[in-house]
């Protein structure tokens, strides 16, 4: 037994025969780096929303609430265009880190510039459209962020790790706002250094500018180091030789993919369309004032914000009870239906209507107080009932539950779907349809709820959730991931008829080995 315990003194300590300890150190810290890219993503997102439209009022005072809409959308936009795109990039690479490099220097520069507009002669209002525009640009990195996800976890490892993405994502739309209010002592004007001006709105710019640096240097070679254990999984339990073997063997299923990537669209929407409609909606039904609206709705952000970081975490044990399917199809979609059911009024009045005169441009009663209400241009407010505070709290806490379950195991089951090959693509088409959820979702604001009231509202969306709902449940049995089928991450009776290979990603080298290398040596020479 010595030539045995000498052996195993000179091979490195391997985990499961797929890594050695330091590579698993490694992929760790790897996985860690982009959870922080996902945060900052969405906090480069999130930070410019609450002092956006002042900003753009400062710069140009003959710019409306209408250009204000362009400015927010151009992101999800640049975004959208963009991710299948980076997605291709980083597959045509075969590595993630000179993407991510480029899209973070965007980041930086466009964040810069959102933090300079002030100095900028002219034409200040588009160069902030111009700028949020490549700030979305810079996060269609999400794409290949999500594609190294996958390929850098066994499939034990992927719920948890996805689960901590959109952990990492939801407390980048929470914090944004936060340091925007953090920084507002510092008033309107502020002061300059270096010819550069930092005050209230144009931190915002420059707090991006400096977690954009950070995240640029956690992507360099000796703080980065890719390692993809996808594959090696799959090849071990194929009992194949090479990638390009185990992807043939493991054809994705095109129609089940495609159905994710439709469900991603609808669970986002309706996620938008609820935080798009918070304060407007509440103004309408409850007759508050626009300070009590951004009061209370941020008050009931904050909370949601907190209940959907606790659902998060409570993902991963759930799925360890219960099929993810069942999770995502229950826990998920199921709950986001009773969310919209029960967010369709059935109070036992019309809500109160505001009349804001012949002309629509009178905002107060002679007496001086503002007028609140249903707008009387909204001409269904004056007989649609009116919804009651309890229906919005439960339908806005449903949501906030059924929303990280969905997004998050939908993006499970589709990573692992899509099985060990490179998913830059197909992570950059799910992404761009997130976008466009968000783009469209202001836009069915102003289109179907101005104009036809909380019923259609409501009841469109809820039948969307249904259908998918139905659909998925169609499909149900396609869900299932071919390595589940084939044994990875569950018994499989045929396990032991399998027979190990090689991995040429993991060379064990014993002392035959090297003899054979001296003689080929010698022999060369």
């Amino acid at each position: 037994m010595d030539w045995y315990r000498k052996l195993r003194r000179k091979r490195p300590a391997l985990d499961d025969d797929l890594e050695t300890a330091v590579e698993r150190r490694e992929r760790l810290r790897s996985i860690n780096v982009i959870h922080f890219t996902m945060f900052l993503m969405s906090l480069g997102f999130s930070i410019i929303l609450t002092g956006v439209w002042p900003y753009l009022s400062k710069l140009d005072p003959t710019a409306g609430k209408d250009f204000m809409g362009y400015v927010v959308a151009a992101n999800p936009l640049g975004q959208m265009l963009f991710s299948p795109l980076v997605g291709w990039w980083g597959n045509k690479r075969g590595s993630v880190r000179l993407p991510l490099l480029v899209t973070l220097a965007v980041f930086t520069l466009a964040s810069a510039a959102y933090g300079s507009l002030e100095i900028i002669p002219v034409h200040k209002k588009a160069a902030m459209m111009a700028a949020r525009f490549f700030v979305g640009v810079s996060s269609a990195n999400i794409a290949v962020a999500r594609s190294y996800l996958s390929a850098a976890t066994k499939l034990s490892e992927r719920t948890h790790a996805v689960s901590m993405v959109s952990l990492a994502q939801v407390l980048g739309f929470v914090v944004g706002p936060g340091l925007q209010a953090a920084v507002t002592p510092l008033g309107d004007e502020g002061f300059y250094l270096l010819g550069l001006p930092f005050n209230m709105y144009t931190m915002a710019g420059w707090i991006n500018v400096v977690l954009g640096v950070l995240n640029f240097i956690l992507f360099l070679p000796w703080n980065f180091k890719e390692r993809k254990i996808a594959v090696r999984e799959a090849m071990q339990s194929q009992g194949k030789a090479s990638e390009e073997e185990t992807w043939k063997a493991m054809k994705p299923d095109y129609l089940a993919s495609w159905t994710l990537i439709s469900a991603f669209f609808i669970l986002v929407f309706n996620f938008v369309l609820l935080e798009t409609l918070g304060t407007s909606l509440t103004m309408d039904q409850f007759a508050w004032s626009k300070t009590e609206a951004l009061y209370y709705m941020g008050i009931l952000m904050s909370v949601g914000a907190i209940i959907a970081c606790i659902t998060f975490v409570l993902i991963e044990p759930f799925c360890k009870k219960f099929a993810e399917r069942k999770v995502m199809l229950w826990g998920g979609f199921f709950v986001m239906i009773v969310g919209r059911v029960i967010c369709i009024p059935w109070g036992p009045e019309p809500a109160v209507v505001a009349d804001y005169g012949p002309f629509e441009n009178e905002t107060k009663y002679s007496n001086g107080t503002d007028i609140l209400g249903c707008p009387s241009i909204q001409t269904w407010c004056f007989d649609t009932p009116r919804m009651t505070l309890t229906q919005f709290l439960i339908g806005y806490g449903l949501t906030t539950i059924g929303y990280p379950i969905g997004v998050t195991l939908i993006q499970t089951i589709f990573s692992k779907i899509l099985g060990p090959r490179p998913q830059g693509v197909w992570m950059g088409l799910m992404t761009g349809a997130g976008c466009a959820s968000r783009v469209m979702g202001p836009v069915f604001v102003g289109v179907i709820y101005t104009r036809y009231g909380t019923y259609p509202t409501f009841g469109i969306t809820g039948v969307m959730l249904v259908l998918a709902m139905i659909w998925i449940q169609v499909l149900n049995k396609r869900l299932i991931p071919p390595e589940v089928l084939d044994g990875v991450g569950a018994p499989d009776k045929n396990d032991a008829d399998k027979r190990d290979v090689e991995l040429p990603l993991v060379h064990r080298r014993n002392d035959d080995d090297k003899k054979e290398d001296e003689a080929q040596g010698l022999n060369d020479s």
